[in-house]
């Protein structure tokens, strides 16, 4: 717990090429994976939903319980259909008291009361958070920030990654507790740390940067190339002068800091499989995972995903954002397209409010059942939050629960055991693919290094594209996988592109070579600038993508943010855009819309370019809402896509396809009525429907045929 975002991380030397095994079609899974588990015939969801169906329950935290309330607890996950819980995620200090000592008495009675149950138990281990003995006793385990001041204890999250005594004292732990519970009848899944994210900047962690930079650069003349470091006199003569990027007086090298960023989230996969490693050479039929959280930026999902038996993440929208329904369902398809497409575990969310943010805003009547089944709509075979019974001290006192603070007998206790009845009805959904025709490409190295200071603006954000070109194919009910350059493109008719600020030639070319075998592809603005050492591409940009869009520019050129920047399509019809624009010409490609005001008056804004058998778009503009969409139906025209219903949904409602069954779901405060194909079952209520279906405000529907 939770999901906000956290430091990022650092430690360990670990892979340093930087770019993930990608199988053809889908990412990390191929287009022919098996529903449930993974090409290589590793463990999966199906391991936990034989028998149980869909998994319903949450983060479960006896140890802040006297003993007497533990068989409440049970009696009540009983009745609420719980059929998994989260336990141990930070119990180091319960287990261990001091140095060497072992209670594990504890927790045998909890797992014991669980299993009478036949609640399953996704064990965690509890190292995310080290007991105050450890730092005190060895203060070379604390973190250092990056004024080199150290953190202490007393919250959590307070170690450093590359610190051999951390890594000795978690390992001693986890070894102990999977041998303590291998072949337990309640153990059902692992789950390694808690949200991946520390960073450290001591003497241990440069030593460790130095070692996963010889591994990468090869010796100080690589290093010296890669980083540029004639520029302000920076050269190395010396490894022993290479730090991380420390607080310095002004800009620091932004290669340097590239190579950090990809360092600390190496380094932290490095002790997540150390853990990882442990708990399958004891307990080899038992999946292990670890939650993410969905566009966090410190760790590089992509590399992280393949190293686990199923993906699960923690998702905390915000209620009062308009758009969460949007960020949520973008969120679920990057969770799934980590897993290859395969089913994956949402495996903390809030039951209403939580407790970090300013204000925080609890859930209307009705929107945890509809949060709940956006995610298994899109793929999740389990649905559990944070946490089962609401603490009463702590920092997360105020952060809602499955059981609330005021007991059972309240309305968000009911829904909570309503939803767990109606989950148990949706059985037949576990394993069920969610097929996609759209790939939308995301690469963390490029989001790191494209985000560095002292580039032309800080306003164009790569988690704001995402969502902008996300945004159209979500309103039209247009299914779609996340993937990373490097992922084989073949199984998909349109590729869309945000943003890639950093681009291999190897990436450039299988995305120019999937265009010209027939892919539609649509880039958006500031993209192929650097090399993977985020240097800057010479020429006119978008220099490796220059043939396959039949465009080049000279110069970027944001826009002042107090007056739109105003555009027209071919046929004269206006529309407006905002903060962004280029200096293009056309070299082949149609422009399609152009700049109407300004000194870009007349120059292209958006191009269009036959290249083989397929189309390349580029959009030289951030457009605002309903121009991007009319953009994003011309490339689906182009790429011959659909989407789940025969017309776009209504206004507010979401639809998705998941194996046979078509899920609606009105995010609305309004009622909705929905056209349908077919006659259809909604599996929720047993009832049949027919030429349409109304959904009311939060309603939801799973139709099959």
């Amino acid at each position: 717990m939770t999901g906000r975002p956290t430091a990022p991380g650092d430690g360990q030397p670990g892979l340093a090429d930087g770019r993930p095994e990608v199988a053809e079609g889908r990412p990390g899974g191929g287009p022919d994976a098996r529903p449930g588990s993974a090409p290589d015939g590793r463990l999966g969801m199906h391991t936990l939903t034989a028998g149980r169906g869909l998994l319903f329950g949450g983060d479960y935290n006896p140890e802040q319980w006297p003993e007497p309330v533990w068989a409440e607890d049970v009696e009540l996950m009983r009745a609420a259909g719980v059929n998994l819980v989260t336990v141990g995620v930070f119990s180091w200090a319960r287990i261990e008291p001091e140095p060497g000592a072992r209670d594990f008495g504890w927790l045998d009675r909890v797992l014991g009361l669980l299993a009478e149950a036949g609640i399953a138990v996704d064990l965690a281990t509890p190292t995310a958070s080290p007991p105050p003995w450890l730092g005190h006793r060895n203060p070379g385990t604390l973190p250092v920030d990056e004024s080199g001041h150290r953190l202490w204890y007393g919250a959590r999250n307070q170690f450093c990654p590359s610190s051999p005594v951390y890594r000795e004292r978690a390992l001693a732990l986890v070894t102990d507790l999977a041998e303590r519970y291998a072949g337990h009848p309640a153990l059902a899944l692992w789950h390694v740390g808690n949200e991946y994210g520390q960073i450290c900047h001591c003497d241990v962690s440069a030593e460790a940067f130095r070692a996963w930079l010889r591994e990468r650069h090869g010796d100080l003349a690589g290093l010296n190339e890669a980083w540029g470091t004639t520029f302000w006199s920076q050269r190395y003569g010396d490894w022993a002068e290479v730090v991380p990027p420390r607080r310095a007086p002004y800009l620091v090298n932004p290669t340097q800091k590239l190579d950090w960023a990809r360092f600390c989230s190496d380094a932290l996969l490095a002790h997540y499989r150390a853990e990882r490693d442990v708990l399958r050479a004891r307990t080899p039929g038992v999946p292990v995972t670890t939650n993410f959280m969905g566009l966090f930026k410190p760790v590089d999902s992509w590399r992280w995903a393949p190293e686990e038996d199923l993906v699960s993440n923690d998702w905390y929208p915000d209620p009062a954002d308009p758009l969460f329904p949007v960020r949520a369902a973008l969120t679920h398809d990057l969770t799934r397209s980590l897993g290859g497409g395969r089913p994956w575990l949402l495996l903390e969310q809030a039951a209403s409010a939580v407790n970090w943010r300013p204000h925080n805003v609890p859930k209307a009547a009705g929107q945890l059942r509809l949060e709940s089944l956006q995610a298994v709509a899109r793929g999740a075979d389990g649905s559990c939050y944070f946490q089962w019974r609401a603490s009463r001290f702590g920092a997360e006192r105020f952060h809602s629960a499955m059981l609330p603070h005021a007991g059972p007998g309240t309305r968000l206790h009911a829904e909570v055991r309503a939803h767990g009845a109606e989950l148990r009805r949706l059985a037949e959904v576990a394993g069920q693919p969610v097929p996609a025709r759209v790939a939308l490409v995301h690469d963390w190295p490029s989001w790191w290094a494209m985000e560095e200071a002292g580039r032309p603006s800080d306003r164009l954000g790569v988690p704001d594209q995402l969502l902008a070109y996300y945004r159209p194919l979500w309103e039209r009910g247009v299914a779609v996988d996340l993937v990373p350059p490097s992922a084989g493109l073949s199984g998909y008719a349109l590729t869309v592109v945000p943003n890639l600020y950093l681009v291999s030639d190897e990436d450039a070319e299988a995305l120019t070579a999937y265009v010209r075998g027939g892919g539609v592809l649509v880039v958006g603005p500031f993209s192929g600038v650097a090399d993977p050492n985020g240097h800057i591409r010479t020429g006119r940009f978008p220099a490796p993508l220059r043939d396959v869009l039949g465009a080049s520019g000279e110069e970027w050129r944001p826009a002042p943010e107090d007056r739109p920047v105003r555009c027209a399509w071919a046929d004269g019809t206006p529309f407006e855009a905002r903060t962004w624009t280029e200096l293009l010409r056309a070299e082949g490609a149609e422009p399609v819309a152009v700049f109407t005001e300004g000194e870009l008056a007349g120059s292209p804004a958006v191009l269009r370019h036959r290249a083989g058998a397929g189309v390349a778009w580029y959009v030289a503009t951030l457009p605002h809402h309903d121009a991007l969409a009319e953009l994003t139906g011309r490339a689906l025209a182009d790429a011959g896509v659909s989407g789940a219903l025969p017309g776009p949904p209504p206004p507010a409602v979401e639809a998705v396809r998941r194996g046979p069954v078509l899920f609606l779901l009105n995010h609305g405060d309004r009622e909705a009525r929905v056209p349908l194909a077919e006659p259809a079952e909604d599996l929720l209520t047993g009832a049949r429907v027919e030429g349409a279906v109304t959904l009311g405000a939060r309603a939801v529907v799973a139709l099959r045929p």
